[in-house]
């Protein structure tokens, strides 16, 4: 199991960039790799989610169905796949203000995925695109929330 870990400072109110991050269904407008995120339910802090994501280096489509939990609170949110194509797809994204009044996410995400035949190649390059995609998806918030908040 491999573990991806990024961070995106923002410009924009942490409070803004907590409610856009929260708003996972618009994530395939600013996200070239996930072709759709359906919401199937919403209870109180708990989300779940149907998503459909797009590897062009394998030609491929990686279908899962993720769980949230929100903590508006602390500004934390923590998700896991509850069924899909992963082995393993879990983690976290934390939110903090800084001392300028921007923000800071943190993502941290357990991963892994078994495709017969193909072995340790397609884990690492799973491994790099699972990285160049929360690395994209923090900056597309970001550049989100700064073009909100300007």
């Amino acid at each position: 199991m491999g573990v991806v870990k990024c961070s995106q400072e923002s410009s924009a109110p942490v409070d803004l960039l907590y409610r856009l991050a929260k708003d996972v269904e618009s994530f395939p407008e600013i996200m070239p790799d996930v072709e759709s995120v359906e919401i199937l339910e919403r209870d109180g802090p708990r989300t779940i989610s149907r998503w459909v994501g797009v590897v062009k280096q394998l030609g491929r489509k990686l279908k899962w169905t993720e769980q949230d939990h929100w903590d508006d609170e602390r500004r934390l949110c923590s998700f896991e796949q509850i069924e899909g194509d992963y082995d393993v797809y879990k983690g976290t994204w934390t939110f903090s203000e800084r001392a300028d009044g921007g923000s800071l996410v943190e993502m941290e995400i357990e991963v892994e995925i078994n495709v017969p035949l193909v072995g340790a190649l397609l884990k690492s390059l799973v491994m790099k695109l699972t990285r160049q995609n929360a690395e994209g998806m923090l900056e597309a918030l970001a550049r989100k929330a700064e073009a909100q908040a300007s």
